[in-house]
């Protein structure tokens, strides 16, 4: 039995974690964490809704029970300098990573990042070496276990959907095409439900590897 933080509950793969999360029967409690509430409603769903993610004032009485943190938050770096992409993506995560380990280390913590991220931090693309470098770092913390999950194309299912326009687009456009695209790059796509349940899976079971990559994720949601 497990109880679970959730933070980007709004987003694709948020959307899609919390699904699974409240179809699972071993999830007992789902506390969700953003600056927007969720659009669902559930008996075992709790929403917090705070504009400071790093400020866990309002988690404090039940932070002791949580056994697993899914951080799905993220943004695009489409239109965003270096500065931009670094200060959402690894200063705000590792704001709120820290302050959560102070707080409550006994927990396992599943951050999304995604395909092709630079754990040597030093190549060309941008958004791969702050990604590799907010990876780093969060391995560092003395959680009792992290894993960093690296989704490559991702297939929506049961409704979920993208918050960014464009992406929800071409979702739309290529859906016919999603059987196809899902046995053909079994290496390089994954379903949201996949995702979720990898997610779950790691949390609940562990996993060998502090890394999990597309293959791992579909191995992971079969466990």
């Amino acid at each position: 039995m497990m109880n679970v933080l959730l933070l980007g509950a709004t987003g694709m793969v948020g959307q899609s974690v919390l699904r699974e999360c409240l179809l699972d029967p071993a999830i007992t409690q789902v506390y969700t964490w953003g600056r927007s509430p969720v659009s669902v409603t559930h008996a075992k769903l709790h929403s917090f809704v705070q504009k400071d993610l790093t400020n866990l004032d309002p988690l404090q009485d039940v932070l002791p029970e949580i056994d697993a943190c899914f951080f799905c938050l993220g943004v695009s770096s489409a239109g965003m300098n270096e500065e931009q992409y670094r200060a959402v993506t690894y200063d705000l995560t590792m704001q709120f990573a820290r302050e959560l380990v102070r707080l409550q280390p006994n927990l396992t913590f599943l951050y999304v990042t995604g395909a092709s991220t630079d754990s040597t931090e030093q190549g060309r693309v941008m958004w791969a070496r702050v990604k590799g470098k907010t990876e780093n770092e969060l391995l560092k913390l003395p959680f009792k276990a992290a894993y960093m999950f690296r989704p490559g194309g991702i297939i929506p299912k049961n409704g979920v959907r993208s918050k960014t326009g464009w992406v929800q687009a071409i979702y739309t456009v290529t859906r016919p095409l999603f059987p196809l695209l899902e046995k053909a790059f079994p290496n390089s796509i994954t379903t949201s439900v996949q995702i979720g349940r990898a997610m779950i899976n790691a949390a609940r079971h562990g996993y060998p590897q502090p890394i999990v990559e597309v293959k791992d994720i579909r191995k992971l949601a079969d466990a």
